[in-house]
């Protein structure tokens, strides 16, 4: 179920790259190294789907919008009932993770606090970060909440020392249950 990734969604990429990431590249390649895992906070596999295929980023998200017109997006999308869609290919640019995105793939869960995540979406997400492990040289799996743990690490390319949020999603409990059926992987979750 792929978003449009078009040529305004390549130009503002390439240009995030640049002024976030000080990365010049001419395309809106990355490297995976990190699977971030997060939750919608809410509505459904469509609202979720329509929202991220906007290539630019809504009037109202005012601090998110002056960092970037690139809207928010993820690699992945996964339903209540644990169907993954895959929104953007795995080495293609998406804005999901500050200071992380350049070597991130994102996986959204649609959930939030309110409406916690299934099981269904565990055992997907698990399904998902080995699937993804064995198709690239992925050394990380975090959850966003857990992103912060990164900004004093080799990793983090962000190059605004204000630019950053504070995050809950997916939530520990999420984190564990997940992890706890990769054990086998040995992926890390901080630098």
């Amino acid at each position: 179920k792929p978003i449009l990734y078009n040529q305004d969604r390549i130009n503002l990429s390439i240009e995030y790259l640049k002024e976030r990431h000080n990365l010049v590249q001419t395309e809106p390649i990355i490297q995976p190294k990190i699977i971030v895992l997060h939750y919608t906070a809410g509505g459904t596999l469509n609202s979720n789907f329509n929202y991220f295929n906007n290539t630019r980023i809504e009037g109202s998200r005012k601090y998110n919008k002056n960092q970037s017109l690139l809207n928010v997006s993820a690699h992945y999308l996964i339903d209540r009932n644990g169907k993954i869609y895959q929104l953007i290919h795995d080495t293609l640019f998406a804005r999901h993770t500050i200071g992380l995105n350049y070597c991130a793939i994102g996986v959204e869960n649609i959930g939030s606090k309110k409406e916690p995540l299934t099981q269904a979406q565990i055992n997907s997400n698990a399904k998902l970060v080995r699937y993804l492990k064995k198709n690239y040289n992925i050394e990380y799996l975090i959850g966003h909440y857990e992103y912060g743990k990164f900004r004093k690490s080799k990793l983090w390319k962000e190059t605004s020392s204000t630019y950053f949020t504070e995050k809950e999603d997916p939530g520990s409990a999420f984190m564990k249950k997940v992890r706890e059926l990769i054990t086998d992987l040995k992926l890390k979750y901080e630098p």
